[in-house]
């Protein structure tokens, strides 16, 4: 297991939500032009209400990637049942550039964690091909491990979380 899974592990994010992979593409994901995203890292809610920008290194731009966003903690980490949240999904991420540039099929929903510490757990798969993508109905009961598996993606080659909470008055002034 590389160093770059430890994270993951141990906010069981491989485990809860992904198989074991070996990360081998980097992905940075920024919000704000200056938020980065580091595994574990905490944000407010109002820090991350707009789409980050998310930059893949892939090989060439003739590989492609799909980007997933959940929240396996909804609508709170002790009795997740609505496990997996979907946030945002945007396929045929060109190599070597950002998400703007691949295809948006469900809009960037923003954090709002009501109870508890949620992950929110983005998720890069390299895909074989360009594609269409089979489009979940429901945001909620999300399965990311699923919809790899329906989609022919394999494993992840890359994946970061942060955690954030229910935000108070007095934090957002």
């Amino acid at each position: 297991m590389s160093r770059c899974a430890e994270p993951l592990i141990v906010g069981r994010v491989i485990g809860e939500v992904l198989d074991s992979f070996n990360p081998c593409v980097k992905m940075t994901v920024t919000y704000n032009s200056n938020k980065r995203v580091f595994n574990g890292h905490e944000f407010y809610p109002s820090a991350v209400v707009s789409k980050p920008r998310v930059e893949v290194q892939g090989d060439d731009m003739r590989s492609f990637f799909t980007l997933v966003m959940t929240d396996p903690d909804v609508p709170g980490p002790s009795d997740p049942y609505l496990r997996e949240h979907l946030h945002w999904i945007v396929t045929d991420i060109p190599g070597t550039t950002d998400a703007s540039f691949g295809r948006e099929i469900i809009n960037y929903e923003s954090p709002k964690p009501s109870i508890g510490i949620h992950r929110f757990i983005f998720v890069l798969f390299k895909q074989k091909r360009r594609q269409a993508i089979v489009v979940p109905s429901s945001r909620d009961h999300f399965n990311t491990r699923r919809f790899a598996e329906e989609n022919e993606l394999g494993l992840p080659v890359a994946a970061v979380y942060f955690n954030a909470q229910r935000e108070t008055a007095a934090r957002r002034r």
